[in-house]
């Protein structure tokens, strides 16, 4: 029997080599291994995700301002965007200075100031917190530590981008650009440079060679230029509107009051550019991609994993600490059938606004800002991975 079973084995052993050996023979041409990227599981949401890269030099204020400005504008752009069949990406987007003498010159000068997120108003005041010192600006050292750091994608199908922005030769520093790119194209990311000045400068300086090594575009911008608002006679009640947008926020946990003040300091920071920007700030609230699961039970209610009762008492809003469980849950659906139309009469509001600001940009010419060199770009590149706006 134990002679048998030995047989049997070597048998079967040669059998599954046979089979590998005539697999292998006979593979159509063209056909090597199972691909190495891995496949995005079915039903998965795809992402944008975007890394802003902004030179925080001494000469660079007038950036930096564009940045704070136009921030809800590319939100609200970005909102937008559809995959065929009418889904929506999620939308992250990180934040780099670099170029700074405050930051430490064993780590290139360079600094994530926020991670991929999809926390706007964390994004918006980490903006608002940069300030400009004279520095050394290395972009392929601060292309290849976003390269590096960042939760990218290992899937080629989600929509990834680096831009980076600012004025001295694109090849200083002792990362070769060329690396730096070639290591971004390898993550499936494209490398979009934005010079701050002149065209031909720019493409001297070797900007555009840098946008032309992962297939990105190449752009100059006025930094100094300010952010321009066209008015409109619907503004003053969509600002009301986010007004009572707020109302339906209903702070949790740990953080949750502080968050919440963080919205309110957010809406306070997109009016110091006018009411018009408040207006941009409010649409972006009013779209998918504002989300705050973390701190705001509407929001997180709509989570599978969601249960209200494990929440401590004491990190729950005031008004809900001495509601019985079905009355949380009934509190939380009154706030999200409130929250969801005054976003519908947001909507509404703003499709005659955009209306009413097509006819008052006629003919107007193009200015070249860093939300215009932003969105060509993205509108021109998100078209190879399926999305449109």
């Amino acid at each position: 029997m134990k002679f048998l079973s030995v047989r049997n084995v070597l048998f079967s052993t040669l059998l599954l080599l046979g089979a590998a050996f005539l697999g292998f023979a006979f593979r159509p041409a063209g056909i090597t291994s199972a691909p190495t990227v891995p496949a995005k599981a079915a039903g998965a949401t795809k992402k944008i995700k975007i890394a802003l890269l902004l030179d925080t030099s001494n000469s660079m204020d007038g950036l930096i301002d564009q940045a704070r400005a136009q921030l809800w504008t590319i939100v609200e752009e970005l909102a937008k965007a559809k995959y065929d069949g009418g889904s929506k990406p999620r939308v992250q987007i990180a934040l780099y200075e670099y170029g700074n003498d405050r930051l430490p010159a064993s780590e290139g000068y360079i600094r994530m100031v926020t991670p991929l997120t999809d926390d706007l108003d964390k994004l918006s005041a980490d903006l608002y917190s940069l300030t400009t010192n004279g520095g050394s600006e290395f972009c392929g050292y601060a292309i290849r530590t976003a390269c590096r750091e960042l939760d990218w994608s290992a899937e080629g199908d989600d929509f990834q981008a680096i831009f980076i922005a600012g004025n001295e030769p694109f090849t200083q520093g002792s990362v070769s650009c060329k690396e730096a790119c070639a290591l971004a194209k390898s993550k499936h990311i494209v490398v979009n440079t934005i010079h701050c000045g002149g065209y031909d400068e720019g493409v001297a300086t070797s900007w555009k060679a840098g946008a032309d090594l992962t297939g990105g575009n190449y752009m100059s911008i006025e930094q100094d230029r300010k952010t321009v608002f066209i008015p409109s006679p619907y503004d003053p009640k969509i600002a009301e509107l986010n007004e009572r947008l707020n109302a339906t926020y209903l702070e949790y946990g740990a953080e949750g009051k502080a968050k919440k003040e963080n919205q309110e300091l957010q809406d306070a920071n997109a009016g110091r550019y006018g009411r018009e920007n408040t207006v941009k700030r409010a649409l972006s609230k009013s779209t998918h991609i504002y989300k705050n699961s973390t701190w705001d039970l509407v929001d997180a209610a709509a989570e599978k994993e969601f249960d209200v009762e494990k929440i401590k008492t004491e990190e729950l809003p005031d008004q809900m600490k001495t509601m019985s469980a079905p009355q949380k849950k009934q509190y939380i659906a009154t706030k999200k059938a409130e929250r969801d139309r005054i976003k519908a009469e947001i909507g509404r509001l703003n499709a005659q606004r955009e209306a009413y600001l097509a006819r008052q940009q006629k003919g107007a010419g193009d200015d070249k800002t860093l939300d215009k060199a932003m969105l060509q770009s993205i509108r021109k590149q998100a078209a190879t991975k399926k999305l449109t706006f």
